[in-house]
C-alpha cells in the first residue's frame, strides 16, 4: 500500500498541502482513545491538519486544554521520528517512527495496580 503523508486540502489551485492521518494510523490511535474513555481518563478529542503536522488532542473536559496531544510530523521522518506524544506542559513524552511503540507511553496509563 503506498501511503503518502500529505494530502491536498479541498482549497482551490493555490491552496496549501496538508498533512493528515491515514486511515491506519487513525486506527491505532482511536483504539487507544477508545478505551481510555471506557476506563474513564478521556472524554473529547480534536484533530488539526495543518501543512507542517498533523494533531490529535486528548482532552479530559471538552473546554479544557488538551492533556495529550499526538503529533505526526512527516519532515521528521529521518531524524527523531515523525510521531511524538506531547503532554499538556509541552514535554515530549515520547517520539519515533513507530506509532504503535510511541502510542504506548499512554497505554501505560491504562494499567493500574488493584489492591
Amino acid at each position: 500500500m503506498n501511503m503518502h503523508p500529505i494530502t491536498p486540502s479541498s482549497g482551490g489551485a493555490n491552496a496549501q498541502p496538508q498533512v493528515a492521518f491515514q486511515r491506519q494510523e487513525l486506527s491505532l490511535i482511536m483504539g487507544l482513545y477508545g478505551r481510555m474513555v471506557a476506563a474513564g481518563e478521556w472524554r473529547d478529542y480534536g484533530m488539526s491538519f495543518l501543512r507542517d503536522m498533523a494533531v490529535f488532542s486528548v482532552f479530559r473536559r471538552t473546554a479544557e486544554h488538551p492533556i495529550y496531544r499526538i503529533e505526526k510530523h512527516p519532515k521528521l521522518r529521518l531524524r527523531q521520528g515523525q510521531y511524538a506524544v506531547i503532554a499538556m506542559n509541552g514535554q515530549v513524552l515520547k517520539r519515533g517512527d513507530d506509532l504503535r511503540a510511541v502510542l504506548r507511553v499512554l497505554e501505560r496509563k491504562l494499567i493500574r495496580s488493584v489492591d
